[in-house]
């Protein structure tokens, strides 16, 4: 019999791809397309849900036609991966959705986080979902849409609507509507969610007042999500695998268990570290989220957010005028005095975890008649590994016997594609960086799960030994020089603090 293939749906916030894979995690086939996002209002993101249903719809068709003669006869499953924490409301009937979805990046609910804290409850929703009370996740937003749609709130307690993540949105148009889910991972990001009981929670939906008759079910990453219908690629295809993007990454890249962590670099920067069965308490306001439900079975994770990473060095080029775009910065880069003392907090939208000073600014430290844009460029990059580092020494903290196991931090997205700022990564945190060769590992960690959940393999360990060939990079043995440039860089992040 031919080797069975795996298709891969990759619902992101600029783009929504479909890939290709075989049983050993290679790419055969993928095809794009990109996603408006909207600005009506100063904060507010939101995307289109029917745009985003066309777009699945074309990229499966592309990529199994890429794929060649005979593919789709080989497709064991779909698995789904997307952004986590956007949301829509959809009318059950009509299937049409009542609003344009709210983007994770949008900040309408604000003063409503900020109201619950005041009031508060932001400890108690802390230990029930690991998370923070801030606008970045689903609950608050639902709960804005069914009070700022006319009749939604009236309509959704009436059974009338349903709502849901974007894994859960595409699920349900692909099914023909005969599937409402979402899996443990999209389900632990809403602030609806106990992800010690697994189960939605009562006290949350009473607090951010959501209706229970809204929300999916719940089921494991690896799980029986049904079938897309035939009229679609030709046949059913069993949907088998779902988990949100971070968390897909973090099964691309193989970490399933205790102590290994995944750090994917794009506009900002997500670290996340396997803890395993233990729901860490985080004492740095880290995240804790589910890594993957398999079996019934919870791992968990600690997550730290970097709004700003190659952001950064993008601003080199817009900002400072540097020329040839990320290669350009990096070679002036490399010019730079070594150990030049100029430090760079890149705090233009504030400061993620640990530290959560939406009001930071950024700044320049340290500079002297010598210093140039080589120095600025080199300690921006070095901004990137110094901000790692803050993540790093928090998980320390919050999960000692996990990160106790750690034996090197597994990199993807853009900035990974830089083998120099790879090192320098290794450098600056003294923990050896594995630099994956392929860098959709989101989409091939969804298609890992459903590889699993279809049977193509028989453990998370043999669908994890899918994961992309490496470079591993050790750090230089100057560790007087780390903690020299640490130390200057915790007495610059205060001085940009709100």
């Amino acid at each position: 019999m031919a080797e069975p293939l795996i298709l891969s749906l990759d619902q992101g916030t600029t783009s929504t791809r479909a890939i290709v894979f075989d049983a050993h995690g290679r790419e055969l086939a993928s095809a794009s397309r990109p996603l408006r996002q909207a600005y009506p209002n100063d904060g507010w993101v939101e995307h289109d849900g029917e745009e985003i249903w066309s777009a699945c719809q074309a990229v499966l068709r592309e990529a199994v036609a890429k794929a060649g003669e005979g593919a789709i006869e080989r497709v064991a499953a779909l698995g789904i991966t997307n952004q986590r924490e956007t949301v829509v409301i959809w009318d059950k009937a009509t299937g049409r959705p009542i609003h344009p979805a709210i983007v994770w990046q949008d900040r309408r609910t604000a003063k409503t986080c900020e109201r619950l804290a005041k009031a508060g409850h932001e400890k108690r929703v802390t230990e029930l979902t690991g998370l923070l009370l801030d606008p970045y996740f689903s609950g608050t937003k639902i709960a804005w849409l069914l009070d700022n749609v006319p009749g939604a709130r009236a309509r959704a307690e009436a059974g009338e609507l349903l709502c849901g993540t974007m894994d859960t949105w595409v699920i349900w148009k692909l099914t023909g509507g005969a599937v409402h889910a979402t899996d443990a991972t999209n389900a632990s990001r809403t602030l609806l969610f106990d992800i010690g009981k697994q189960a939605w929670s009562p006290e949350l939906l009473d607090l951010i007042e959501v209706p229970a008759a809204l929300l999916p079910e719940v089921k494991d990453c690896a799980d029986d999500y049904g079938v897309i219908a035939a009229a679609l690629l030709g046949r059913e295809i069993p949907i088998r695998g779902v988990a949100g993007d971070q968390q897909a990454a973090l099964m691309g890249q193989g970490c399933i268990h205790p102590g290994e962590m995944k750090a994917t670099y794009g506009t900002g920067c997500f670290m996340l570290l396997n803890t395993g069965e233990i729901q860490p308490l985080s004492k740095a306001r880290l995240l804790t989220t589910v890594a993957a439900r398999l079996g019934g079975k919870t791992t968990y994770a600690l997550e730290g957010s970097i709004f700003v990473a190659g952001a950064a060095i993008q601003w080199l080029g817009e900002g400072l005028g540097l020329h040839g775009g990320p290669r350009g910065a990096e070679a002036l880069a490399k010019t730079a005095k070594p150990d030049s003392g100029v430090v760079v907090v890149p705090a233009f939208t504030g400061l993620g975890a640990p530290w959560w000073d939406a009001n930071a600014r950024g700044g320049i430290f340290g500079l002297t008649r010598d210093a140039g844009l080589a120095e600025i460029a080199a300690a921006t990059f070095d901004s990137c590994a110094l901000q790692t580092r803050d993540l790093i020494e928090a998980m320390r903290a919050d999960a000692p016997d996990a990160f106790g196991a750690a034996a090197e931090l597994r990199i993807d997205g853009g900035m990974s594609q830089s083998q120099w700022f790879s090192q320098r990564l290794a450098d600056l945190t003294g923990i050896p960086v594995c630099r994956a060769s392929y860098q959709e590992t989101t989409a091939l960690g969804a298609a890992l799960f459903a590889g699993l959940g279809a049977g193509v393999y028989a453990s998370a360990e043999e669908a994890a030994g899918a994961r992309p060939e490496s470079e591993l990079l050790t750090p230089s043995d100057d560790k007087h020089g780390r903690e020299r440039a640490y130390a200057r860089w915790l007495d610059a992040v205060p001085r940009v603090r709100g």
